[in-house]
């Protein structure tokens, strides 16, 4: 017996000095695991195969090449910051799920790291609240820091996520975001520090952005902190604060750009606005001043008559701006404070600022233009191609309305 027990005991402990960590690994019951042989539960994640890859929640550093599958669900279940080196790839249709866990909760595309997010018309990528009842501010957004100049400096750090940006790789390249939903983004780390839908930091003209919307955020629908960027087919509906905002030096050019405030859309700070453009507010002469081109711009405040939107247009802090084909409206029972506004107590906006802009029930002659930029109201210009969002599913029934 004694024999026959040690024999055992020899092929157990056999069998036991054949299995490597990778075996823990591939145990995993959650989604991660495999065979590669990394460290288990150290919060960094070097592949699909790490024990860290959790689909059911997702958070950590990722510091290798990942994929996110359209058949696996997924739960952003903390910050997931994908580290310089490393590229994070979505599969059209995927749908990424955040945890209504606020400032806590975001995607992170670090400096010299790359997002391959590449929906398609037909099958969007989107981001949204896990919560059953789903509102502005569930969780952060998404957030991209490049290389690119800003009038902020060189290796500034981010007003959220404790990221750093900003160099002097005009063309520097984070990837690309094409056919990207985010909703019930926005979470606020205190009065100053807001995450926004989408919020891009000193992001390059080599990275590619074209068809993203942003659906009930509680700041900022999009934000460009310097950079070069350009972004084609950007929709903003119902953000808390400002639809379309830009500071510190962006150097981009916006084509086909709708922006929408719903009439039940109750969220607001003390001064919402369709855009907002700063260059920078503490030294208006910082090079590289902001100079945004817009092309194809719509703007609408369907708002509730007790909620006012401050500015339709607001571009100031020594901002030059050039803005073609615009239409800016209200509904029938909405109110802005200023249809376009170029003052500001911390600096009007550059003389090179050119607006050509249709006013649809609105006063066209509410504009404060302190610097003597060119306004021009254009009755025949048509703003923004709405058919370029057919990918939102969204209901234009009642734009139709306001915009015939």
């Amino acid at each position: 017996m004694k024999k026959v027990f040690l024999g055992s005991l020899g092929i157990m402990l056999l069998a036991l000095s054949s299995c490597s960590s990778d075996d823990n690994v591939a145990l995993n019951p959650n989604g991660g695991g495999g065979t590669t042989g990394e460290t288990n539960g150290d919060g960094i994640i070097t592949s699909v195969n790490d024990e860290d890859f959790i689909p059911s929640s997702l958070k950590g550093d990722i510091t290798g090449n990942i994929k996110l599958l359209a058949s696996t669900k997924y739960t952003l279940d903390g910050p997931l910051r994908v580290k310089k080196g490393a590229t994070l790839e979505i599969e059209p249709g995927t749908r990424i799920e955040a945890r209504a866990g606020g400032s806590d909760v975001y995607l992170a595309i670090e400096t010299g790291a790359k997002i391959e997010a590449k929906g398609t018309a037909d099958k969007p990528i989107l981001f949204t609240s896990a919560a059953a009842a789903p509102r502005s501010a569930d969780w952060g957004g998404i957030v991209i820091t490049g290389n690119a100049p800003t009038n902020f400096g060189t290796n500034v750090q981010s007003e959220v996520a404790g990221l750093t940006y900003g160099g002097t790789n005009t063309t520097d390249n984070s990837g690309t975001l094409s056919y990207v939903v985010t909703e019930y983004t926005g979470a606020r780390i205190d009065a100053t520090q807001e995450f926004n839908g989408i919020s891009f930091f000193g992001v390059g003209s080599g990275t590619t952005v074209n068809n993203i919307a942003v659906f009930n955020g509680d700041d900022d629908g999009v934000e460009f902190f310097g950079g070069t960027v350009n972004v084609t087919n950007v929709m903003v509906v119902n953000a808390k604060d400002d639809n379309f905002d830009w500071t510190g030096g962006w150097v981009g050019t916006a084509t086909n750009v709708l922006l929408i405030r719903e009439n039940q859309f109750t969220a607001v700070t003390k001064d919402p606005r369709g855009i907002e453009g700063d260059s920078n507010e503490n030294n208006n002469a910082a090079t590289p001043l902001s100079n945004v081109t817009i092309n194809g711009l719509t703007i609408i405040n369907n708002a509730l008559g007790a909620i006012e939107m401050s500015d339709m247009i607001k571009i100031r802090r020594g901002s030059k701006a050039t803005i073609t084909n615009a239409v800016v409206a209200l509904g029938s029972k909405s109110k802005a404070g200023d249809f376009i506004d170029l003052g500001d107590k911390s600096g009007d906006s550059d003389a090179a600022v050119s607006i050509t802009v249709k006013a649809q029930n609105i006063d066209e002659t509410d504009i404060v233009n302190p610097s003597g930029a060119t306004i021009t109201i254009d009755p025949t210009a048509t703003g923004a191609d709405l058919s370029k969002f057919a990918f939102t599913n969204y209901d234009f029934t009642t734009v139709n309305e306001i915009l015939k």
